[in-house]
């Protein structure tokens, strides 16, 4: 289980992060699409590193969210 931060970007798709994932980051042209991709991208990016027999960072974002 991953947290994952979605937000419009400048070009009006929307982005989707997970940054206990560093880079790992992809887009779609709905929520529903981003979403799906970065679910694709997570599991890819977690794949990658047990195949390297690397470490798989722990899930650590905590979000808060600041009115200014």
């Amino acid at each position: 289980m991953r947290q994952v931060l979605i937000y419009r970007g400048e070009d009006g798709f929307w982005i989707a992060e997970c940054p206990s994932l560093p880079g790992c980051v992809t887009q779609g042209e709905t929520q529903d699409a981003a979403l799906a991709n970065i679910k694709e991208a997570v599991q890819a990016y977690v794949g990658a590193l047990e195949v390297d027999n690397l470490p798989v960072p722990q899930e650590h974002f905590d979000a808060r969210l600041v009115t200014v």
